[in-house]
């Protein structure tokens, strides 16, 4: 090696760390975080292109003059655009990279320099595709570069005329650029692997105490979104963390807030901050990064920066989790990606709280069904009547007995399953013909039943268990009995029953049959009512108007377009 290669090499070695600069810049961008874990656009591979293409330009300007050439980091640029999104992005970096070497610079070498970039970047594509780890290991980095290099030469001294200054130029500039390139290309590679690696353990150790957390919050959020579990979740993860609040919220008001500010936020008088609603309204992450984005609407509020995660069951937003900082700086990213972690582990609690809810509620139902209907006091008095009609009208006592079997068989293969309206309107029949032998005059049925809903699908034992109520505690004290009426009705895309009847009544302010705290003598209604919303949502469901003396009307309204696999928990608030 000559003077000339050994200056020429020291110079090289001095600009190598524009690129490592350079390859650091580029390692903390969001952009390129995307293309390592395999989440890249076809815009983004555009944009990264543009990127890695203007490192080779810099590598251009940075170059030193020789025999009318230039010596130059260039293919720095290009062949990592190709170590780290293969072939295409590749050669559009060596692409935009050569062009301007051949455009502006001029030269006899111009159109070889050119030429070899674009090989270079499909050469480092085709590395990639051979060597799909990510990030590169060094030294296939290293081994690529060289070749690239050792390319690069070979164009030159086949493409540029004359020959002997190819040759010439070859001989000066070939081992210090191969040297100092194919090092450069692998320290620029090394920074970007130690960068990647550092936010990967970072990752992890977010992902590791989201999982912890998680797990302590687990026994309480199986119970559902309620108060008792969302103060014990924000109470875990304001120890476990360094956030001066933490809060969380269903969609009416905040469950639990600890923490600066606990003194307003706690209120309901102060309501939700404008970044909660937006939240709530969006079901996307929020991130606050000053008081005005929180929109606190408590006057000398500390809070200045937050990320508030939407928590869903299934698609539905059923309320929020909230992390807050008194200091807007303090909010990083990490903090979102373990919020955002985070909420979607308490999501899934709650989806199989909700999912225990309602096999709870289906088993209820079921069994409610049998002890109604195979309990003594129901079987023996039929058995009586039936008994008693034998030989007076042994053709009703035969329908009797039909029927009987019919609501054993009902209960048996239907119960906890969603079937067609007519269905249930089969088994709510042979219930009031049994119910009717029994109290003769004093019980009068009525129907109407619009025949084009008798096929869309209910939860069994919808129907059924509040005309039980309607006979056994509207009908049955009131000593002249009275009429149940049964309407079935297609209203503004929706399904709407009602159950009416003339007896006895009740004052809802005193007692309320949809108020779990009211009784177990209604159960059957809760039951319906509970069952029908964790399927439907909050939007359906029961109501009940009733009047002392005058009677009661339960209303049961449920969507008209839905299918059986489409029914599910939707909503954990209602």
């Amino acid at each position: 090696m000559d003077f000339l290669e050994e200056s020429l090499l020291l110079q090289m070695v001095q600009r190598m760390s524009i690129a490592a600069t350079l390859a650091f810049f580029l390692s903390q961008t969001t952009l390129f975080r995307r293309i390592n874990y395999r989440y890249v656009t076809l815009l983004d591979k555009i944009k990264l292109s543009l990127i890695f293409g203007s490192i080779g330009i810099v590598g251009t300007y940075a170059g030193i003059p020789v025999d009318d050439a230039l010596a130059n980091s260039r293919v720095i640029g290009v062949m990592a655009a190709g170590l780290l999104g293969g072939p295409a992005m590749g050669t559009a970096a060596g692409l935009i990279a050569g062009g301007h070497r051949y455009l502006l610079f001029g030269g006899f070498s111009a159109l070889s320099c050119a030429m070899a970039n674009v090989c270079e970047g499909l050469f480092a594509g085709w590395v990639k595709c051979r060597y799909p780890e990510s990030p590169m290991p060094w030294w296939i980095a290293l081994g690529s570069g060289i070749i690239g290099e050792i390319l690069q030469m070979a164009i030159i001294l086949l493409t540029a005329r004359p020959f002997e200054l190819a040759l010439t130029l070859v001989q000066h500039i070939a081992l210090p650029m191969i040297v100092a390139n194919s090092l450069g290309l692998t320290i620029f590679m090394l920074i970007i692997k130690m960068t990647i690696d550092v936010q990967q353990q970072a990752g992890a150790a977010e992902s590791k105490r989201a999982l912890a957390i998680a797990a302590q919050t687990l026994p309480y959020f199986r119970k559902g979104l309620g108060i008792d579990s969302a103060k014990a979740a924000a109470e875990i993860i304001y120890a476990n963390g360094s956030y001066h609040a933490v809060a969380v919220t269903n969609t009416k008001c905040v469950l639990a807030f600890i923490g600066v500010g606990a003194d307003h936020h706690l209120s309901n008088q102060s309501g939700f901050t404008l970044a909660t609603n937006q939240a709530l309204r969006s079901g996307s992450i929020y991130i606050a990064k000053s008081p005005a984005e929180i929109g606190c609407l408590v006057k000398g509020c500390q809070l200045a920066s937050s990320i508030i995660v939407p928590l869903k069951c299934g698609e539905q937003v059923i309320g929020t989790f909230k992390l807050y900082y008194t200091n807007r700086k303090l909010l990083k990213q990490s903090d979102v990606v373990f919020a955002n972690g985070l909420a979607q582990l308490f999501s899934i609690q709650l989806e199989l709280a909700e999912l225990d809810h309602q096999a709870k509620l289906v088993a209820e139902a079921e069994l409610k069904a049998l002890q109604t209907q195979i309990n003594p006091h129901f079987f023996f008095n039929t058995l009586n009547t039936i008994t008693s009609l034998v030989r007076t009208k042994p053709d009703l006592a035969r329908d009797l007995l039909l029927k009987l079997s019919a609501i054993f068989r009902f209960t048996l293969q239907k119960a906890g399953r969603n079937i067609t309206i007519a269905e249930e309107l089969i088994q709510v029949r042979a219930y009031l013909a049994i119910e009717k032998a029994r109290y003769g005059e004093k019980l009068c049925v009525k129907e109407a039943v619009d025949p084009s809903a008798e096929q869309y699908l209910i939860p069994s034992l919808t129907i059924q268990p509040i005309i039980e109520n309607a006979i056994n505690h509207g009908l049955k004290p009131k000593v002249a009995g009275g009429t149940v009426c049964i309407a079935v009705e297609k209203k503004e895309g929706e399904i709407v029953i009602t159950i009416t009847d003339d007896g006895v009544g009740m004052d809802l302010a005193v007692f309320h049959p949809l108020k779990k705290a009211s009784s177990t003598e209604h159960i059957g209604l809760m039951n319906v009512h509970e069952r029908v919303q964790g399927q439907f949502g909050c939007a359906y469901g029961l109501t009940i108007h009733s009047t002392v003396d005058a009677g009661t009307v339960v209303t049961i309204v449920l969507p008209l377009n839905h299918s059986e696999g489409e029914a599910y928990a939707q909503n954990l608030t209602c």
